[in-house]
C-alpha cells in the first residue's frame, strides 16, 4: 500500500516539480486569530528530520489542499523548510467575509501568530504568484527583521493600474477574477472554475448588456467588489488601503521577482523593481515568454524560490545565478542574463508613422492624417495579448484584426539585418477626434516573411474632456503650438518587450480605439461605464508628425 506521504511525493512529481530529500508531516487546520477575532485556517508542512526549520508563509484565496498544497507546501518542506499555507479570510474554512485586496491587517496578524509558535525557527520567507504575491507586498515593509526573503510571480504592489490600464477598465480579466473567487469553494471547484470562468466572462461581455449587469450574467449574482471597481476609478480613496506601491522602497528583505512578457501585471511589476533599485536594493528579476497563468512559469518559479530561500534563509547561495536579471528574448528563442533593468547599453530609438501606412526611423514628410471611425456598438476586438485566463495564445496572428476598417496599420520595409528591442516601449500619437471621450490602442507586431503578424506588446489610453490638453507638444524639437486646431498629443506606455525582429521580417504598429472585451468599450459620452447605454461613434484622425 502506498502511504499518504508517498502519495504527496508522487503528486509533486506529477506536477513537474522536484522532490527534496526530506520526509514531510502535515498538520491540518491550524487556527490563526485575526485582529478582529475571526479565525483563519492554515496547514503546516514540516520536514520530519529538521527541528525549527525556516518557514515559508503562503497566503491564498484559492485554497490550501490538492495541487495547490503540493506546490506550496509539500515541495518546500521536502527541501528542508516548513511551509504554512493559509486560506485568507472568507474562503476554504477561514472565517469572515472575503474582502478583496484588503490583506494588510490579516497578514500582519498571521505573522505575529507565526512568530509565537514553538516550532518557529526565527526566520521566514513568503512565496506565491498573483494575489499570493500581492499579499506579500501588503505586509513586507512591516513584517520585521524575521522576514528574510520574498519570492513573487506575476504580481505587483498595487492592482489599481492593472484594473484601470491607461484609464480604461480591464473588463475581461476583472470579470474572470470575480467569477473565479465567487465560485471557488474547494480544490476541485478551483480546477473546474479555472477552465470555465473565462468562458462565462466572455459570454457575458458579448451579451450587449450594460457592464454593471455582467457580474450577474457571469456568476449568477451581483458581486460587490466588481461593482466597487466600476464606481471607483484610479484616483479615488477606495485604493488608499489597497495600494502598497508607496511602501516598496522600505522593504529590506531580498526580493525575487518573476514575470511574463504577456502578463497583465508586468508594467507595474517593473515599476516595483525600479523602486527597489532606487532604494539601493538588488532584487532578482526573471521575465519569460509567459502569460499570467502559464503553468511553465508556475512550475519553474517553485525551483527558483527554493534556490532563493536557500540563499537567504540557509546561507547557501550556490544555486543562485551570477547576474540578477534574466530575460527570455522572443524571436531569438534564447535566455540572456544582465546586470540590471533597463538593460545597460540599450539606446532609445524613435520610429515614425508615415503616409501610405509606412513605418520608418525617418521623420515623415508633410501629409494628410489617416482616418477611421470607431463604433462602440461594434467595438474593435482584441486578439492575444495580456489576459488573466484567456483562451487564446498570447501571441496570435493579427491579420484578421488588421483587415478591419477601424484598425490602422503602419509597416516597415523588410529588415536587412536583425533588430533587437529590449526595454520599455512607448508611443506618442497626435490625434484629432470628434469626441472628447475616446480611447486609443497601440500594438507592436512582428510580421514574418509569409505575412503572419504576431503581437508583441500593447498599450491603451482613455481620453476625457479637457485632457490631454490640445496643442501640447512635449517631444524634443516640436514647435510649442500647432496650427491644426484640436490636435491632441496622446502618450501611451506599452508593455515592455525583449524581442528580436529577424532579418527578412517587418515591424508593424497598429492604431485602434478599442480592444474589447479586454478593456471596456468607450461609449463616447463620458457617462459612467457601468450604466452607459448610449453609444456614439468617434471619427478619428491620426497625424504622422507633431506639426
Amino acid at each position: 500500500m502506498v502511504g499518504v506521504g508517498m502519495m504527496r511525493r508522487l503528486g509533486v512529481t506529477a506536477l513537474g516539480l522536484r522532490n527534496g530529500p526530506h520526509r514531510v508531516t502535515v498538520e491540518r487546520d491550524l487556527e490563526v486569530p485575526a485582529g478582529d477575532g475571526v479565525t483563519l485556517l492554515a496547514d503546516r508542512y514540516a520536514p520530519t528530520d529538521v527541528e525549527r526549520a525556516p518557514t515559508v508563509l503562503v497566503r491564498s484565496p484559492y485554497g490550501r489542499r490538492g495541487p495547490f498544497g503540493l506546490m506550496c507546501g509539500q515541495a518546500f518542506a521536502s527541501h528542508g523548510f516548513q511551509a504554512v499555507v493559509q486560506s485568507v479570510r472568507g474562503g476554504f474554512g477561514s472565517g469572515g467575509v472575503f474582502e478583496a485586496l484588503d490583506e494588510r491587517e490579516d497578514g500582519l496578524a498571521t505573522i505575529e501568530w507565526l512568530k509565537s509558535q514553538p516550532w518557529f525557527g526565527g526566520t521566514f520567507a513568503m512565496h506565491g504568484p498573483s494575489y499570493l504575491g500581492y499579499v506579500q507586498w501588503a505586509v513586507a515593509a512591516e513584517a520585521g527583521p524575521e522576514l528574510r526573503a520574498l519570492s513573487m510571480q506575476v504580481t505587483a504592489s498595487t492592482f489599481r493600474d492593472a484594473v484601470n490600464v491607461g484609464g480604461t477598465f480591464a473588463l475581461e480579466s476583472t470579470l474572470i477574477w470575480v467569477d473565479l473567487t465567487a465560485r471557488m469553494k474547494s480544490s476541485l471547484s478551483g480546477i473546474t472554475t479555472g477552465i470555465m470562468s473565462p468562458r462565462r466572462a466572455r459570454r457575458a461581455t458579448l451579451s450587449g448588456r450594460p457592464i454593471a449587469e455582467l457580474d450577474r450574467l457571469a456568476t449568477g449574482g451581483q458581486q460587490r467588489f466588481f461593482q466597487e471597481l466600476l464606481v471607483n476609478g484610479p484616483d479615488t480613496s477606495f485604493w488608499d488601503k489597497r495600494d502598497f506601491s508607496p511602501t516598496v522602497s522600505r522593504v529590506t528583505a531580498p526580493v525575487n521577482m518573476t514575470g511574463g512578457w504577456y502578463d497583465i501585471f508586468l508594467p507595474w511589476q517593473m515599476r516595483d523593481y525600479a523602486a527597489l533599485r532606487a532604494a539601493g536594493r538588488r532584487p532578482y528579476l526573471t521575465i519569460g515568454p509567459w502569460f499570467h497563468a502559464d503553468q511553465r512559469m508556475m512550475r519553474g518559479s517553485v525551483g527558483e524560490s527554493i534556490a532563493w530561500f536557500r540563499a537567504h534563509l540557509l546561507d547557501d547561495p550556490s544555486e543562485l545565478r551570477e547576474q540578477p536579471v534574466r530575460l527570455y528574448i522572443t524571436g531569438a528563442g534564447e535566455w540572456r542574463e544582465f546586470p540590471d533593468w533597463p538593460v545597460p547599453g540599450m539606446r532609445e530609438e524613435r520610429w515614425y508613422l508615415q503616409p501610405a501606412g509606412a513605418l520608418a526611423p525617418d521623420e515623415p514628410p508633410e501629409s494628410e492624417p489617416d482616418t477611421y471611425r470607431y463604433d462602440p456598438d461594434h467595438p474593435t476586438p482584441f486578439l492575444g495579448g495580456p489576459t488573466l485566463l484567456g483562451e487564446t495564445r498570447p501571441s496570435t496572428d493579427q491579420r484578421r484584426l488588421e483587415r478591419r476598417r477601424d484598425v490602422l496599420t503602419y509597416t516597415s520595409a523588410v529588415l536587412d539585418e536583425d533588430l533587437e528591442i529590449i526595454g520599455p516601449v512607448t508611443a506618442d500619437l497626435y490625434i484629432r477626434s470628434n469626441r472628447e471621450h475616446t480611447d486609443f490602442v497601440v500594438r507592436l507586431c512582428d510580421v514574418t516573411p509569409d505575412g503572419e503578424s504576431l503581437n508583441l506588446c500593447e498599450g491603451m489610453r482613455r481620453l476625457v474632456a479637457g485632457e490631454p490638453v490640445p496643442d501640447a507638444h512635449p517631444l524634443p524639437g516640436a514647435p510649442p503650438r500647432t496650427a491644426r486646431e484640436g490636435v491632441r498629443h496622446v502618450a501611451l506606455e506599452l508593455w515592455p518587450a525583449g524581442h528580436r525582429f529577424r532579418r527578412g521580417h517587418r515591424v508593424r504598429v497598429q492604431v485602434a480605439s478599442g480592444a474589447y472585451p479586454r478593456v471596456a468599450r468607450n461609449p463616447g459620452t463620458g457617462a459612467p461605464i457601468g450604466t452607459a447605454t448610449e453609444m456614439l461613434t468617434a471619427d478619428q484622425e491620426v497625424f504622422h508628425s507633431p506639426a
